[in-house]
């Protein structure tokens, strides 16, 4: 069971007040039942065929005997190494259900080709692929799939033996299953991608990888009848926090989870909260894999300890439920729909138009520090100086995010100190890791710092930047390609989409009049060094 406690009077008197006319306005039953009007009259359209993860405990029950036949016949035919394909919502849960679970799955949510290359070299004797798009026309995706579908033919594989897809019916990718003869599951369409952690997208992967997913549904199960309750409803209990707190001026949502028995759950959260409520001016921005400033506009919530001002404590399962509850009803108190993203298709239409371009509109960079290329309005004359600029343009209620179209999985190839023990490996692994960066820059200053993968972050926190508070500062990191991955029938290359939603993202940042600036590194492995040696020197 899931329970959500106030560590703090000020939360608590928050929560407290929001809560009281929720309740007056009967809103947790309604919201329990489905009402479709409560965000108001311009969200009701999408509201109404966004509802359906409130019985998904129930609901997707229906999908476990065919997931035991799926798992059933992987098994017999040895396909031990599970490789999921997907952006956003349809890859985020499964990642956490087998990382808490403890079961290995690939997920491919990125188009870097050597992090893509990596996983094609990987066991492709024994790889079976889960291709999960809600829309079905997801770029990324697509190209995976495309692929896959190359080199299992190449290898003497039929595709039709190793892929399983799962998308909305009346999807493009329904019909390129059908026609490819591949294993096709069907998602619930009244269910949005963020919300879908319980659905066909969270469940298939994850079933195959080896997590017990009927667990997962009893322990949300056992949620659901707290849900339409007016006292002791977790949902109502964590959404008013939410909201409340962010109503009071502390909009950035610090998660604390390192005690917790729940892997990378955060993450998960962060595109919930943050593509669900970042936009109109207005949001909550999730910080993730960072120790708090404890600042004014910060709300501190821990899983499963007593590290903040809110704790939620309970299994995965009803985590997912009372999550995506609270997340809507802190969308009703900002007085925003929390099922739309209206301005995530910014972003692709700008990669669309570049990759229709001959060459790619690169430009000349303003300054050069060894293998850094810097692009952008900078004054500084030296890299350490253009990070020290950057944090100082940092409003009192700012943030900065560091975007690195970068392969995420990279600091695992550097090599080792010879008879490197553990702690050693640790620090050679993190000082060639540009997420290491993200660390280096918080400790410089007393705003949030956040980071993202890309292109993964435009399925999440790629909302709330161009959606939200317009008082963010982005330092995008993109890298030279030297062995590319080309993509079965496109004119492009995975390199060449990467480097144009790196600059389609940048534009789009950039008419937003907000600091951005890019790091281009001509050698990735060289220049992530120099970037946080750079960054030691602020």
């Amino acid at each position: 069971m899931i329970e959500v406690s106030y560590r703090e009077e000020g939360v608590a008197a928050a929560a407290s007040s929001v809560a009281g006319r929720l309740v007056a306005d009967g809103v947790p039953a309604r919201l329990a039942g489905g009402d479709p009007t409560l965000w108001g009259e311009d969200a009701e359209a999408v509201a109404a065929v966004r509802l359906g993860w409130l019985t998904l405990p129930r609901t997707s029950r229906e999908l476990l005997p065919e997931l035991g036949k799926l798992v059933e016949r992987a098994r017999a035919e040895g396909l031990t190494n599970v490789v999921l394909v997907g952006m956003g919502g349809s890859s985020l849960a499964p990642e956490v259900i087998c990382q808490t679970a403890d079961v290995p799955l690939t997920v491919l949510d990125t188009t870097d080709p050597a992090q893509v290359r990596r996983a094609l070299d990987d066991l492709l004797e024994s790889t079976v692929v889960v291709v999960a798009s809600k829309s079905g026309s997801t770029v990324e995706t697509d190209c995976h799939l495309r692929i896959y579908e190359q080199i299992f033919t190449e290898a003497g594989i039929a595709p039709a033996d190793r892929i399983v897809v799962v998308t909305d019916h009346g999807s493009p990718l329904e019909q390129r299953a059908i026609d490819g003869g591949y294993h096709l599951v069907l998602a619930v369409p009244d269910v949005g991608g963020r919300y879908s952690a319980l659905s066909a997208f969270g469940l298939v992967p994850s079933a195959l990888a080896g997590a017990d997913v009927e667990r997962l549904l009893d322990d949300a199960e056992e949620v659901l009848p707290l849900l339409s309750q007016d006292v002791g409803n977790p949902g109502l209990d964590l959404g008013a926090a939410l909201g409340g707190a962010a109503l009071a001026g502390r909009d950035k949502l610090v998660l604390e989870d390192q005690l917790s028995g729940i892997n990378g759950l955060p993450d998960w959260i962060e595109q919930l909260v943050a593509e669900s409520t970042g936009k109109q001016g207005r949001g909550i921005l999730p910080i993730v894999n960072a120790d708090p400033n404890h600042t004014h506009d910060e709300l501190i919530v821990a899983i499963e300890s007593d590290d903040g001002a809110v704790r939620v404590d309970g299994p995965l399962g009803g985590q997912f439920l009372v999550w995506e509850y609270a997340t809507a009803v802190a969308g009703l108190l900002l007085e925003i729909d929390p099922f739309d993203q209206p301005n995530v298709a910014e972003s692709k239409e700008n990669t669309a138009a570049l990759l229709a371009l001959p060459d790619l509109p690169l430009g000349a960079p303003t300054l050069v520090d060894g293998p850094v290329e810097v692009y952008g309005a900078v004054r500084s004359h030296d890299l350490p100086g253009v990070l020290a600029e950057l944090l100082k343009a940092i409003p009192h209620d700012g943030y900065l995010t560091v975007m690195a179209y970068l392969d995420r999985l990279a600091a695992f190839d550097a090599p080792m100190p010879e008879g490197a023990d553990f702690e050693q490996m640790t620090d050679a692994w993190m000082m060639a890791d540009a997420a290491t960066l993200r660390a280096l820059l918080a400790i410089r200053t007393n705003r949030p710092v956040t980071f993202g993968w890309g292109p993964r972050f435009l399925h999440s926190t790629g909302q709330y930047h161009k959606g939200g508070p317009q008082n963010g500062v982005f330092l995008q990191i993109t890298g030279a390609v030297t062995d590319d991955v080309a993509v079965p029938g496109q004119p492009y290359t995975l390199g060449r989409l990467q480097l144009a939603q790196a600059l389609g993202d940048l534009a789009s940042l950039e008419t937003r009049g907000r600091p951005a600036v890019r790091l281009h590194l001509t050698d990735r492995a060289t220049g992530v060094a120099h970037l946080l040696a750079a960054a030691q020197e602020v």
